[in-house]
């Protein structure tokens, strides 16, 4: 597939690579085949990606790019993704995933790509961990949002209690991509519906009663800088929130502006998301994000049903 210019462009598209950013995987994709230590390296990767497809891993780490050159290293997970298509494509029709889905959870791959260009000026991957998941069938694109297979994890144990739940009960972790427009409640609605739908039909053998999430977008914090009415404060009120402790300064500002390599003084404030997390940080404040959880059943309807809720992972 990598030898045949005609063939491997197609693929790009497939997975959503922007039209900018074809032209030199594409130029450097000879130097993978040439060379047999690069492509027994590819080869293993792929391998290693598809073992035990549908197995939920939280994610694998890829064999690294055996060779100097900087520019093939950047694109080289994006090779094994390639050879990985055809494999994946097989699972999710084996788990009667329809084409639609399957299309648009695998078009994250050139968000990924996009997300490279947005931070370091360039094309590539960067987060190969990550993307690994969409090539495993444990994360899929439902709408606005998007759902990973997984459990509770130890720390939001006694937090879920109350519900009957308890840490390693099966759970959808739920993400917020990038480029993807407003977070309305309306389009998480929708996504969460359509969520219910897709695993109680494509993975009935995991009964899912938890939703989770880990971001920025649940630091309680955001509620003193933001109006009630705000798309952040109202995905906030969805969930039973747990702050987190350890700070983290520079993941809002990385997901808000988009870089982390200028000057807090210089970053732009055209909105009151803008505002609050370069004014908070000039304030002396920390940010911390939050980890939080609400059941399955009302998912569109918050958890105020559950005994002790009140106020309260898109974790990439």
């Amino acid at each position: 597939m990598l030898g045949e210019a005609d063939a491997l462009v197609e693929v790009l598209l497939d997975l959503g690579v922007s039209h900018q950013d074809i032209e030199e995987p594409l130029r450097l994709a000879r130097q993978v085949l040439d060379d047999r230590t690069t492509r027994e390296a590819l080869e293993r990767a792929v391998a290693e990606l598809v073992r035990d497809m549908g197995e939920i891993t939280g994610g694998i780490d890829l064999p690294r790019y055996p060779g100097a050159s900087r520019a093939v290293a950047r694109w080289f997970p994006l090779y094994v993704f390639a050879g990985a298509l055809p494999h994946v494509r097989a699972y999710h029709r084996a788990r009667g995933v329809s084409d639609d889905v399957s299309r648009r959870t695998l078009v994250d791959i050139g968000r990924g790509v996009a997300v490279h260009r947005r931070w370091h000026g360039t094309g590539g991957i960067m987060t190969a961990r990550w993307l690994s998941l969409h090539l495993r069938g444990e994360i899929y694109q439902l709408g606005r949002l998007q759902f990973q297979r997984g459990t509770i994890p130890q720390g939001l144990g006694e937090s879920v209690a109350p519900a009957g739940l308890r840490a390693g009960d099966p759970a959808l972790w739920l993400h917020v991509p990038d480029f993807m427009g407003p977070l309305t409640p309306d389009r998480c609605d929708r996504s969460l519906a359509r969520a219910r739908e897709f695993f109680a039909a494509h993975y009935p053998e995991e009964p899912y009663r938890a939703v989770l999430c880990g971001s920025w977008l649940l630091d309680p914090q955001l509620k003193r800088y933001l109006p009630a009415e705000s798309n952040i404060v109202r995905f906030q009120e969805r969930f039973v929130v747990r702050p987190l402790e350890e700070p983290n300064d520079m993941t809002p500002v990385r997901f808000v502006f988009g870089s982390t390599q200028v000057e807090l003084a210089e970053l732009p404030r055209r909105n009151a998301v803008e505002r609050a997390v370069v004014e908070h940080l000039e304030g002396g404040g920390h940010w911390y994000g939050g980890e939080g959880w609400f059941l399955w059943e009302g998912a569109g309807e918050g958890v105020g049903e559950v005994e002790g809720v009140g106020e309260g992972r898109s974790g990439r």
